[in-house]
C-alpha cells in the first residue's frame, strides 16, 4: 500500500471511503464505540464536498460570522461548536494537527484521493467496482467476498475491523 507513513506529530489517520450512499457514516458509527472500548480516543474529520458553510443561515452564529467575527463559538450544556472563518482547508495535516492532534486515531470520512491509509466500504448492489486499487487499501469492508490480496471484513463485523486496526496501530505506533 502506497500511503503516507504514520507521523509522530499527527495521530494515525485512516480514511473510510465509499461511493455515496454505500454506508460510510453508518460503518463509522459502528467503529467508534468499538474503538472506544479499546480505550482509544477517536476523532472524526468529515469531508464536506459542497462549497457551502456548515453553519445555517439565519442562526445567531451564522449572523455573527457574517458580521465579521473570525471565530464564533456556540456553547450549550449539550455541545460546543466552533465556526472558524476561512476560505477552506485542503491541508488535512494542518486541520488534523490543529483540531484532532491529541486523538489516538482519526477517521476521515471521504478523502478518497488523499494519501492516508484507506478502508473501502463496498456494497455489491451499489457498484460492481471498487473506488481504489488493492494497493491503495488498508482493508475492504464488503457484503461480498472479492478476490483481492487484502484483508476483508463483512459490513457487520465492526469488532473484527477494530481488532485488526488495533493490531495495525500497535505495529505502526
Amino acid at each position: 500500500m502506497q500511503s503516507r507513513p504514520l507521523s509522530s506529530t499527527l495521530p494515525p489517520v485512516v480514511s473510510v471511503i465509499a461511493k455515496s450512499g454505500t454506508g460510510k457514516t453508518t460503518f463509522i458509527e459502528k467503529l467508534i464505540p468499538e474503538l472506544r472500548r479499546h480505550g482509544l480516543r477517536v476523532g472524526v474529520l468529515k469531508h464536506h464536498s459542497h462549497p457551502t458553510p456548515f453553519d445555517i443561515p439565519g442562526k445567531d452564529t451564522y449572523r455573527l460570522a457574517q458580521a465579521g467575527a473570525e471565530v464564533v463559538v456556540g456553547a450549550s450544556t449539550a455541545q460546543t461548536a466552533v465556526f472558524i472563518q476561512q476560505s477552506g482547508s485542503d491541508d488535512l495535516d494542518a486541520t488534523i494537527a490543529r483540531f484532532l492532534g491529541d486523538m489516538d486515531i482519526v477517521l476521515t470520512e471521504g478523502y478518497k484521493r488523499g494519501d492516508y491509509p484507506k478502508i473501502e466500504v463496498h456494497r455489491a448492489a451499489r457498484s460492481a467496482q471498487l473506488l481504489c486499487t488493492p494497493d491503495e487499501l488498508l482493508l475492504l469492508v464488503s457484503d461480498e467476498p472479492m478476490d483481492l490480496p487484502i484483508p476483508q471484513f463483512d459490513l457487520n463485523d465492526a469488532q473484527g475491523v477494530v481488532a485488526w486496526l488495533v493490531e495495525w496501530l500497535n505495529r505502526h505506533g
